[in-house]
């Protein structure tokens, strides 16, 4: 190793140690900005001199009063739920405890970031690099000071001599302001897609008597900040409020409560939750309850989790970084750590491609120095010492002269415009090299809900029973239209039926759906995006007023109405004419609810008892069947033995079933009747709601899914194709999960041994045997956990995957830190899956993720385009001037020629080639191994060869000049020693300006030939990327008018060329272009 390249890198490590001592190594790696929270070890707070919290004490198993007695040491302990805490007590308690809010994560300040831009190998190289030239800028300047007075042809000499450390080191600080404003640009861009909730709640809070401490009253105090909540808080919670703290719930308000956990559990069912010590899991205290899933906690409310349906009363046990949400942004910050020492695949090039580079650049300073020996006492030198001095500066020049100075400005420039890009097709990219890494991801490991489907629960199909009484079918009807969108149809109903027909079953069928529903469309006549209607509810419930809808009496189109009008009004018109009066909640063991409705626009009594629910427990119920004309028939055997078959069909088809049924008039029992008015003590019983439920009459089936998005199965081709597999991962259960496999095509025909795997079922298997699993083609895991896509992420990268984790819910987060590449969902995705992801979906689509590929693979290609030509074209230049300086050649071109080469003729072609589009059959290939590097031996080989010839082309050109004036190639090597017709040596202009020109054209011939690497130009020639003829022409241009231009042809010493000279330059030039179509036929890969 040579002292140059010591220097290097001794440079380097210097430069390296600077910034780690500025930066910490976790504010570099974004520490704090891609976590939720900076986690500490849950502390133990004193509450009061009785009673110590700890959040570690199992409040999902204890009995409610024992919870009580451990949060609270007053005299209100046995009525706690109905007093709350007095404000004395929740002040003490939260300076106590701290607030109810995860520690918010650390913005990295622009000073930071800017730092950030420089800990990149080859940067660090460029800086070393221009340290050193500017130490023989200085040496050289004050050797010229020291011998001339200053003078206007001195200072043009000192200006010269730092150009070229000037130059370096403002394409550094141009490489980290494009850096800074991206990543400043997607934090803005993020936090506008961010729609915070509001943080408050509605909490208990006692009164009491100053000087006896006696309670006098307690009041329920509204829009409390949620942030100020503390354990022992009672708390009310209705539909549509997100839980602000973990809690127990005591008491019901409402006959059920559920909520959405979604984004704590990953399944997209409501789940149901249980008050007091119902429900109540028998687990040993002893620690183990804490392995007890969320799913099981039926008696825990989670903060951030949804409540969808009913109210209830409940006590605050955990908050903060205590809370469920709070320990996943542990998991999260851990895996943080774990990916900070983990560089992305560019990077890790990036840094091996620098080593190289030093140990070249090393190689030629010390090859020319070598190669220079017997000229070190030339009589232009006073000793050999300093012709020794002369030609190391001769050698480092070369060397620097081999840097692409403007490397990493284009890269980041590049990877810049393909964020641009692909903010176009609804992606927002956090960290810039993640852009790049989704060229060679291998695996896309996927939810389900909202990313493969559409997360709008739809009605598919409607079931109705048809005929006579001799001959009854069971006859399914297609649901035609957008999920969620009122306008539609139903195949084989007309619209007007239900006027036809007021009391056929498909009326019928119309009351049930809206009136036996809690859920509310709500149409918005001006919005952003193309949503028109949207729902509160059950999304269950929801489909069921969208197929309402679409089955009404009057064509919405003709109608012209509103969305706030569409929204809702086949459903207003039932409304109107029917008063619901009564509700038998839905409950897990007869699974359905019904309502009981009276008509208001009739002379006599109708009242009617509405069902809907499973309809294998609600047909057990039915003893008769109402067809599609209104007649009313028994329910045989063998007519059940036909809706039972039906039932079975649509369920293995993964469609969820909701039977529909109806008690009428005579039917009920006359304590349900409105006019009574003794229903409401009858309904306060709900062990007597399965009794009412009885002789019922089937009514219809309705069979809802939730749709696969339009394009994804063609993604999922798209991603076999390109040699990209794709796992689901999903809570489903496994024959939902199955039935939208094949529908998305992750699963085809042939794979009928491929069933999915539920995660506990995976994990059971050896772990040589899961490995196995997991090199095999597509995968579905159902039934996961939220844990399972952490761990399944470690195993793919143990194997050398790169994969990809999509994730919207806080406990995907630190799954999402863990994957080389975190995708968040935009709409559904939680503020921490988006602060832990690398990029954000605006849209939510799977399919945007394979165009995020393709983009990523477009901008490797596209850097692989630049580099070959930026390298050709320097080892062009170095291989140019070594050449002549080996055979003693006159000064082949200045370093102000030189200089301009680099600047005008490098620069905009390089920048050009980023803008080039997708390769033919890009999407074809296998994924690029994340090890491979940028500068191969092959790749070496290839711009060696190339540069060869850009170097031999210039000396050519340069030595045809003297050949063609009579000088012999042995006078033109003895030029030094001349002893007559000397003069031809006195002015190089003429030579020079053949060689400049010759260098400028070859270079931009091959700049035309770099659209593609593999392809040829008559494939995929530059026409396809205007921006390349654009940064050909003005080089070129540029270069004439210094030829032709008389005060810059006498600043850059050129003289005009004519006619004839050009064919010399153009014929030498020319070549260029078969020895690139040669080398791309002899080093094509094969791409499959």
């Amino acid at each position: 190793m040579n002292i140059i390249t010591c220097f290097l890198l001794l440079s380097i490590s210097l430069i390296e140690g600077a910034i780690s001592f500025i930066v910490p190594s976790a504010t570099r790696h974004d520490y704090g900005r891609r976590s939720g929270c900076l986690v500490v070890t849950p502390p133990k707070y004193l509450l009061n001199e009785k009673s110590t919290y700890s959040a570690d004490i199992p409040y999902e198993i204890l009995p409610i009063q024992n919870v009580i007695d451990t949060l609270t040491q007053t005299d209100n302990n046995g009525n706690h739920l109905t007093t709350g805490l007095s404000d004395e007590e929740a002040a003490y308690l939260l300076a106590q405890v701290g607030p109810n809010a995860l520690r918010a994560p650390r913005k990295t300040s622009i000073w930071e970031l800017c730092l950030q831009q420089f800990d990149d190998g080859l940067v660090k190289i460029l800086v070393a690099v221009a340290i050193l030239s500017a130490g023989f800028s200085i040496s050289e300047i004050w050797d010229i000071l020291k011998e001339n007075a200053v003078s206007e042809e001195v200072q043009s000499t000192v200006l010269q001599s730092l150009v070229e450390p000037g130059i370096i080191i403002a394409i550094l600080f141009l490489n980290a302001a494009v850096g800074v404003w991206q990543d400043l640009s997607a934090r803005s861009s993020l936090e506008s897609l961010e729609k915070m909730q509001p943080r408050l709640a509605t909490v208990l809070r006692r009164q009491e008597d100053d000087d006896s401490s006696i309670t006098t009253s307690s009041e329920w105090i509204t829009d409390y900040d949620a942030t100020r909540l503390v354990p022992g808080d009672v708390i009310k919670l209705r539909v549509g409020d997100y839980i602000p703290a973990d809690s127990r719930l005591g008491s019901l308000t409402s006959s059920t409560m559920y909520v959405d956990e979604s984004s704590l559990t990953g399944e997209s069912v409501s789940v149901g939750k249980l008050p007091g010590d119902e429900g109540l899991i028998d687990v040993n205290n002893d620690g183990e309850a804490k392995s007890i899933p969320i799913q099981l906690q039926s008696t825990m409310l989670f903060s951030g989790s949804l409540a969808t349906r009913g109210s209830g009363v409940a006590l605050v046990v955990r908050t903060g970084i205590d809370t469920q949400i709070g320990k996943i942004q542990s998991t999260s910050t851990l895996a943080q750590l774990e990916g900070e020492e983990r560089k992305t695949p560019l990077g890790i090039q990036l840094d091996e491609f620098g080593t190289q580079l030093s140990y070249i650049i090393g190689g030629i300073c010390i090859a020319v120095w070598l190669a220079s020996i017997p000229r070190f006492d030339d009589a232009a030198f006073n000793n050999w010492i300093e012709g020794a001095i002369y030609y190391a500066k001769v050698g480092v020049a070369l060397g620097v002269a081999a840097i692409p100075e403007g490397l990493p400005a284009v890269i980041t420039l590049c990877l810049s415009l393909g964020t641009r890009r692909m903010a176009e097709k609804n992606v927002i990219v956090r960290k810039l090299p993640s852009v790049e890494t989704l060229g060679c991801t291998s695996v896309i490991c996927t939810d389900k809900t909202g990313t493969l489907t559409t997360n709008q629960m739809t009605a598919v199909s409607f079931v109705t029973l048809e005929g006579d009484s001799e001959t009854i079918n069971v006859v399914e009807h297609e649901v035609i239209g957008n999920s969620y969108n009122p306008v539609g149809s139903v195949t084989g109903i007309d619209r007007d039926e239900t006027i036809r027909l007021p009391n056929g079953a498909v009326s019928e069928a119309c009351r049930i759906m809206a009136l036996c529903n809690d859920a509310r469309l709500i149409g918005v006549d001006s919005t952003e995006d193309e949503t028109t209607v949207q729902y509160e509810g059950e999304p269950t419930e929801a489909s069921l007023l969208f197929l309402l809808e679409k089955l009404g009496p009057e064509s919405p189109e003709e109608v012209g109405l509103k969305p706030s009008q569409l929204a809702s009004e086949y459903r207003g018109q039932i409304l109107n004419s029917w008063d619901r009066y009564a509700t038998l909640e839905f409950d897990r063991k007869r699974k359905s609810m019904s309502v009981l409705c009276s008509r208001m626009d009739s002379c006599s009594e109708e009242i009617k008892l509405l069902c809907k629910g499973a309809p294998n427990m609600l047909l057990k119920r039915c003893t008769h069947a109402k067809l599609r004309d209104g007649s009313v028939v028994p329910l045989t055997v063998d007519l059940r033995d036909k809706i039972d078959s039906t039932i079975s069909l649509i369920g293995n088809r993964a469609l969820r079933c909701i039977g529909l049924a109806v008690k009428e008039n005579e039917s009920l029992e006359p304590l349900l009747r409105k006019g009574e008015g003794s229903y409401v003590e009858v309904l306060k019983d709900s062990s007597k709601y399965e009794s009412f439920e009885t002789d019922l009459t089937f009514a219809g089936i309705v069979a809802i899914r939730d749709p696969p998005r339009d394009g994804v199965a063609e993604s999922i081709d798209e991603c076999k194709q390109a040699g990209i597999r794709v796992i689901m991962i999903t809570g489903d259960a496994k024959q939902t999960a199955e039935a939208i496999a094949r529908d998305v095509h992750i699963f085809t025909e042939e794979d009928v041994n491929c069933p999915a795997l539920e995660g506990r079922e995976f994990f059971a298997l050896p772990e040589t045997r899961q490995l196995e699993v997991l090199k095999e083609g597509n995968l579905v895991i159902c039934r996961a956990e939220p844990a399972d896509k952490q761990r399944l992420v470690k195993m793919l990268q143990s194997l050398k995957e790169v994969a990809a984790m999509t994730g919207d819910g806080v406990n995907d987060a630190p799954a999402l830190q863990q994957a080389d590449i975190g995708v968040a969902m935009g709409i559904s995705g939680t503020d921490a899956a988006k602060e832990a992801a690398d990029m954000v979906l605006v849209d939510d689509n799977f399919s945007t993720i394979v165009d995020a590929v393709e983009e990523g693979r477009c901008i490797y290609a596209n850097m692989q385009a630049f580099i070959n030509f930026l390298i050709t074209c320097n080892i062009g230049e170095v291989i140019g001037v070594f050449i002549a300086t080996l055979l003693g050649f006159p000064q082949l071109l200045t370093p102000l020629h030189l200089l301009w080469i680099n600047l005008v003729t490098d620069g905009p072609p390089a920048t050009a080639l980023g803008f080039n589009p997708p390769d033919p059959g890009l999407m074809n290939r296998k994924p690029r191994s994340s090890s491979e590097e940028i500068m191969t031996s092959e790749s070496l080989m290839r711009y060696s060869i190339a540069g060869l010839y850009i170097g031999i082309a210039t000396v050519g050109v340069y030595a045809s000049y003297f050949f063609d004036h009579g000088v012999s190639f042995q006078e033109l090597q003895s030029w030094s020693t001349c002893t007559d017709s000397c003069s031809i040596y006195a002015d190089l202009a003429a030579p020079q300006t053949f060689a400049l020109s010759t260098l400028v054209t070859v270079e931009l011939l091959k700049a035309l030939c770099s659209v593609s690497i593999d392809s040829s130009i008559f494939t995929v020639g530059p026409q396809k990327n205007p921006w390349l003829l654009l940064g050909v022409a003005i080089p070129f241009a540029l270069n004439l008018a210094i030829i032709y231009t008389p005060e810059l042809e006498h600043s850059f010493g050129l003289v005009p060329l004519d006619g004839s000279d050009w064919l010399k330059v153009i014929a030498w030039s020319l070549p260029i272009v078969l020895i690139d179509e040669a080398l791309k036929y002899v080093f094509k890969k094969d791409v499959r």
